[in-house]
């Protein structure tokens, strides 16, 4: 068998984003994948948005919320790598709980078109 495999049973990107993505995978130079805990009061994404740095680009954006506190969101960013600072210094003073998930294998598998290196 030539295929990998892999449990994705206790996966929440897999079961609370990546399951709802229609279309397949992508090429997006330099995207990094992240799942925020959004607080559902106003404001709250004007903030994330107003804290970007201009140069960019959200590649991916996904909310869930079931009556819970916080929206469940998952945002893709693409990002050179001579932003990485730049980019840590944005998720640490945002003030969200988030994690990185550029790494993930439901990522790499489901959304991510690998067959390209980064420019």
């Amino acid at each position: 068998n030539q295929f990998t495999c892999y449990d994705l049973s206790h996966s929440d990107l897999a079961k609370n984003h990546v399951r709802h993505f229609a279309g397949g995978r992508s090429y997006v130079p330099h995207e990094r994948l992240f799942r925020f805990d959004f607080p559902e009061s106003p404001g709250a994404l004007q903030r994330f948005l107003l804290s970007l740095d201009i140069s960019w680009n959200v590649s991916a954006f996904h909310y869930r919320n079931h009556g819970h506190d916080f929206g469940r969101v998952l945002v893709g960013i693409q990002v050179p790598e001579k932003c990485s600072k730049n980019l840590r210094t944005f998720l640490d003073t945002l003030g969200y709980r988030y994690l990185d998930e550029t790494d993930n294998p439901a990522y790499q598998t489901f959304l991510r078109h690998g067959d390209k290196k980064e420019e």
